[in-house]
């Protein structure tokens, strides 16, 4: 179990704020810089910038200091003997200043991490282990996808716009209307979106549409001709041969089956859909 041993939110040092550790800490460190700060790993000397995060592992020997004041920073000290291991399969970069491309998810996951501390119950450091583990894997898993810096840039507006696409199913876009809010070619902007979220957006698309039937065929009695309305398809012949396509049956069979013979294996029903390009 990893364990949170203490931990911190937006933490002003108005009279700024060195911390030397020439032989570690003895615990892992994390420190999310929102002030820029001069930071020591070993005998490399880096000048970071807001937005910047370190993972410190328990032997390494680290100093920061801020260069701006008032220093502010998010930070949390764990330990877990099945962190370090966990680190290793998720390849987190620790010892490293990174830039993060969520800077609003990494504190706000640290302010929620705080307020979980201090709450009392039974369950309160399973609920811990847990946020940290899907912390450091979540982070590990965002960086990876935006190791260049134009995906840094462009993940969180493109997040934006991804929610609001899986949101409002029915709502109709072209690829040049979503290019055209990021001033980008057609070209560009799928080329982006697809490195940064591993499919297309008419990919996407799609499944918000399908996603959204699949949900009101099996938990409301609209017909099938009012369900392809409401996931934004003009024509219900084009949405039954589109949810068919990708789903492997046909919305009626969908709705059935569970009570029809005829009808395809939930196996069968939840495959994987392939991609349309």
């Amino acid at each position: 179990m990893i364990q949170l041993l203490s931990c911190g939110y937006h933490t002003v040092h108005h009279d700024g704020i060195v911390r030397n550790r020439p032989n570690g800490s003895g615990s892992y460190i994390f420190v999310f810089f929102k002030s820029r700060a001069e930071v020591k790993l070993y005998e490399t000397t880096y000048e970071v910038d807001k937005h910047t995060f370190v993972l410190f592992q328990p032997t390494t020997p680290h100093f920061y200091r801020e260069i701006e004041s008032p220093f502010i920073n998010d930070w949390f000290h764990c330990w877990g003997e099945e962190l370090e291991a966990l680190l290793d399969e998720i390849q987190f970069p620790a010892d490293t200043p990174v830039k993060a491309s969520d800077p609003v998810m990494v504190s706000r996951f640290i302010q929620e991490l705080q307020a979980t501390f201090h709450m009392g119950g039974k369950l309160k450091e399973r609920i811990i282990d847990c946020e940290l583990r899907s912390f450091f894997m979540k982070l590990a898993d965002l960086q990876q996808r935006t190791t260049h810096e134009k995906l840094r840039r462009y993940y969180l507006p493109f997040s934006e716009l991804r929610n609001e696409l899986y949101s409002n199913p029915q709502n109709h876009y072209t690829v040049s209307q979503l290019a055209s809010r990021f001033n980008l070619s057609k070209s560009y902007f799928q080329h982006i979106y697809k490195d940064l979220f591993q499919c297309s957006v008419m990919s996407d698309m799609i499944q918000a549409r399908l996603g959204h039937a699949k949900y009101l065929l099996d938990h409301s009695e609209h017909s099938i001709s009012h369900i392809a309305s409401l996931c934004g398809y003009e024509n219900e012949t084009h949405f039954m041969r589109q949810f068919k396509r990708y789903v492997g049956v046909s919305p009626r069979r969908y709705r059935f089956r569970g009570s029809s013979s005829a009808a395809a294996s939930p196996r069968t029903a939840g495959r994987s859909w392939p991609s349309p390009h």
